[in-house]
């Protein structure tokens, strides 16, 4: 069944950075239905202006291929870890895995892993997979606790499969729907109920996701503080503190490690050893900086017992926006800040600052917030008297974007920049917040004279004046207000 040539049907908002992609289809095992699906998405792909390619080059920004359902790959044939040699490329890819599976096996998968995460006392046999580590149970227990079964299905596909981006294709003769997963977790799917508006949508939210780029170049500046100066600073021993406080409220989730689900002795040369989820910040007055967390990418990092040694200054963005602009402490380890480090300091340049009264101490303009969380969660509810929940632009809804990238950062920052209770410093709701689907919730807090750094924050959770929730919107969301006055989520 080939898709006919049509003009463009989607009514959805796009975003106005989308760029034209290089796409090569390299596909290993394949069924008659995944056949048709790549052929419609080759025609899809030129049809809306993008180059297609049999065989990679320098100039391919991204490989689609396929692997079997419930079969695990070898990392030495996974195309994950073989495309730059096989292709002689000169950088890797982006690789696309998409994967087949019938209505009847998904419904299985999901159904054993609701039961078994159900169960009072989790059965680490319930969670034992072909090709997975003997301690994988610990992840996929993780993920479905976090995100519902359809995340430890995720992640046991992506384990099996050796991919980080898997499209997962269900349906029997034809395809029915089609599953976008990736690192974070995020799962939207593409609904086949009208067929050409399905491929635009699959082929939109893979340009979405290739069209922006990584603002992950640290740059170091200035001359680096002294150990003492670093000693006299107030701020990282609250940011320790805050660490076990919110912590405690369960808004931190539990660092993926890939040798902890799957054994791939090359893992180093294409991913990240660990996956480190959730940043938080706050504006050191004396230093005029952020100080922030680092980045678990390079190391584990447990966020709720933060040493000085995972804390790094925040001076600026870099002018080209490519990453942020930090400075370093002789005597202590300088490993870089969390990928979210551009978005937390560009939320300022959006928004006005105030001037810190006698009564702090230090008489200085600082920006409106003074501390900002980012983490893998949601928000269930808020009390619109002490909190702003700020939409993101429209196409952040249809259209996800990827983290640690210029679109985050910018959506982030429009979205904050909008913030009533920011902008005018005098109104009484002390937070603010978005979510951005897929991915997670960004919270900010104002100065409040008696508090300490996050302590609004970390007392509206306890209040439930913001309500943290384990899951994560895919697509649209929106509040309304319950029957106890505060504003809940609708999807």
């Amino acid at each position: 069944m080939k898709l006919e040539p049509k003009s463009l049907t989607t009514t959805k908002p796009i975003h106005s950075w989308l760029q034209k992609i290089n796409v090569s289809f390299v596909p290993g095992p394949i069924t008659p239905l995944m056949e048709e699906l790549l052929s419609n998405l080759r025609n899809q792909f030129q049809e809306m202006g993008h180059k297609t390619q049999d065989d990679p080059d320098n100039e391919t920004d991204i490989i689609l291929t396929t692997a079997p359902y419930g079969e695990p790959i070898s990392w030495r044939k996974a195309v994950l870890f073989t495309a730059r040699r096989s292709y002689k490329l000169n950088r890797l890819p982006v690789i696309y895995t998409l994967i087949h599976i019938t209505p009847q096996q998904f419904d299985d998968a999901t159904a054993h892993f609701e039961t078994a995460l159900s169960q009072e006392n989790t059965n680490p046999e319930d969670f034992l997979f072909p090709g997975l580590s003997p301690i994988s149970h610990r992840v996929l227990i993780e993920q479905g606790t976090r995100g519902g079964p359809i995340l430890s299905l995720m992640r046991l596909l992506q384990a099996q499969s050796k991919s980080i981006r898997v499209l997962l294709v269900v349906g029997d003769e034809h395809p029915e729907r089609v599953y976008h997963f990736d690192l974070v977790g995020a799962h939207p799917y593409s609904d086949a109920v009208d067929e050409n508006a399905f491929y635009e949508d699959i082929v939109q939210r893979i340009v979405t996701t290739e069209s922006t780029v990584e603002v992950t170049q640290h740059q170091v500046v200035g001359e680096p503080l002294t150990y003492a100066q670093w000693q006299r600073l107030k701020t990282p021993s609250t940011m320790s503190v805050a660490g076990r406080e919110v912590g405690k409220r369960n808004f931190f989730t539990d660092m993926i490690r890939i040798q902890d689900l799957v054994h791939v002795p090359a893992v180093a040369d294409a991913v990240s050893e660990q996956y480190s989820e959730g940043c938080f910040a706050t504006w050191d007055p004396e230093f005029e900086s952020l100080i922030a967390t680092v980045t678990g990418s390079a190391r584990p990092v447990d966020k709720e017992n933060i040493t000085e040694d995972e804390l790094a200054i925040i001076v600026g963005v870099r002018p080209d926006g490519l990453g942020a602009l930090i400075r370093q402490v002789e005597g202590k380890h300088n490993d870089p800040p969390s990928s979210e480090a551009v978005e937390m300091m560009a939320m300022d340049y959006a928004l006005p600052q105030i001037k810190l009264g006698p009564e702090w101490g230090i008489e200085k303009q600082v920006p409106v917030i003074r501390s900002k969380l980012h983490s893998h969660r949601g928000v269930r509810a808020y009390a619109p008297n002490l909190v702003e929940y700020i939409p993101l632009d429209a196409p952040f809804y249809h259209y996800l974007v990827s983290c640690a990238t210029a679109s985050q950062v910018e959506g982030i920052k429009a979205a904050f920049g909008r913030a009533e209770c920011l902008l005018n410093p005098e109104d009484p709701r002390q937070v603010a917040f978005t979510v951005l689907p897929g991915h997670g919730v960004v919270a900010a807090e104002k100065w409040v004279f008696g508090k300490q750094p996050f302590q609004i924050l970390w007392e509206f959770m306890d209040s439930r004046s913001l309500e943290i929730d384990t899951r994560i919107p895919q697509g649209s969301m929106f509040y309304q207000e319950g029957e106890d006055g505060r504003m809940r989520l609708s999807e």
